[in-house]
């Protein structure tokens, strides 16, 4: 009897532990299905990230998304999970709202206002989030309008920052 609970408790020890992430396991996440990817070109400014509450401070950054022979290319230094990320080549797309960095895992679209000033980024796995926005400060309204898209994809809001 001994010896079952002890397998059972080492089985536990080497369960592999759920990847870290900002977001519920098991929630369900969508894309932005209307996505007009040519809507996208131009500068973007990082106006918040998830972070896990220990990360230091990280500046945000921005994104330039422009037309490329074969799409769109991407040009960008973000603040993703408290570490400066740089990406730069093409911007492949994978789906409605849905697109392939340079590097790392796919970008899903969550959520464009109507004109396309502000956009919700996140992940199926829920590693990052982050919201972009054009020109000026991103106003309460539409700030409102993201943090309801991303709790809605089952983020964390306690981690955005």
């Amino acid at each position: 009897m001994y010896r079952l609970i002890a397998l059972v408790l080492l089985a536990g020890c080497m369960a592999q532990s759920p990847a870290p992430g900002f977001r519920k396991p098991g929630t369900q996440i969508y894309s932005n299905a209307v996505l007009e990817n040519e809507k996208l070109v131009g500068n973007w400014v990082q106006v918040a990230e998830f972070a896990p509450q220990a990360a230091p401070a990280c500046p945000l950054g921005g994104a330039r998304i422009s037309r490329a022979a074969t799409g769109l290319s991407l040009a960008a230094q973000l603040c993703l999970g408290g570490k400066v990320t740089q990406f730069s080549g093409p911007l492949a797309v994978a789906g409605p709202g849905r697109f392939t960095p340079p590097t790392g895992e796919a970008w899903w679209v969550l959520w464009a206002d109507v004109g396309y000033r502000t956009l919700v980024i996140g992940t199926p796995s829920g590693r990052f989030g982050f919201i972009l926005n054009r020109g000026g400060d991103l106003p309460a309204d539409r700030m409102q309008a993201a943090r309801e898209v991303l709790d809605w994809n089952g983020y964390n809001l306690a981690a955005l920052r």
